[in-house]
């Protein structure tokens, strides 16, 4: 069903060519009855013409969404694309998971901290440059920020655990998220349509105004 609909919707810019060039031209009776038996007929003869103007405008704006929504719907019904979307969803969990793993870059950065200040306090440990005031006060500052690193560290521990394990569940559902996502991407493409719909039954309307108006005037 949706085929036959985007059918109907690449033609329709061509039909709608046809039918303008058809409005665009200059009949006969309208435009000779208008000047040859009412001297004033000028006046509805122009306004006429900008009916034909704006119809034509128009038809142009019209042709150009028809072509817009008829590749935004193929966007959404892509499968392929779809596809691609999970699988771009999945590799950066793969990603993700791998930084926060138990040796990943993320617990790295926690330990090389920690022990970076270890080493420092350490090495003050065995400083004889300071004066012995000068070495505790060095040494107790490096101790408070061992404490800190320490507890940070921890932390840092407790986050990442808690998001690997979320991680894991969002593996585990990955079909679900695929659904979910193609119910996005169908809602979508049903709001071009409705859209689609609006525009042209709003060029209908000036079409029958226009038509209306193919008439001798004073009829």
């Amino acid at each position: 069903m949706l085929d036959v609909v985007l059918c109907g919707v690449r033609r329709a810019p061509a039909v709608l060519a046809v039918v303008f060039l058809a409005l665009a031209m200059p009949t006969g009776p309208v435009f000779a009855q208008a000047s040859s038996t009412n001297p004033d007929g000028i006046t509805p003869v122009e306004e006429f013409s900008k009916q034909v103007e704006q119809l034509k405008k128009t038809f142009t704006e019209l042709g150009k969404k028809i072509e817009d929504g008829a590749k935004s719907i193929d966007g959404f019904t892509d499968v392929e694309q779809a596809r691609k979307e999970i699988e771009a969803l999945r590799a950066i969990v793969a990603e993700l998971l791998g930084a926060v793993s138990d040796n990943g870059s993320v617990a790295q950065l926690g330990a090389k901290a920690l022990g970076h200040a270890r080493d420092k306090y350490k090495t003050l440990e065995r400083e004889k440059r300071f004066s012995r005031e000068e070495q505790q006060f060095l040494m107790s500052a490096w101790r408070k920020l061992i404490e800190e690193t320490e507890r940070a560290t921890d932390d840092l521990g407790n986050a990442r655990r808690e998001f690997i394990q979320l991680l894991r569940v969002l593996q585990t559902r990955e079909d679900f998220i695929d659904e979910l996502m193609q119910i996005r991407r169908a809602a979508e493409a049903a709001e071009v349509i409705r859209q689609l719909t609006k525009e042209i039954r709003d060029a209908s309307d000036q079409l029958k105004k226009l038509i209306n108006a193919i008439k001798p005037p004073g009829v």
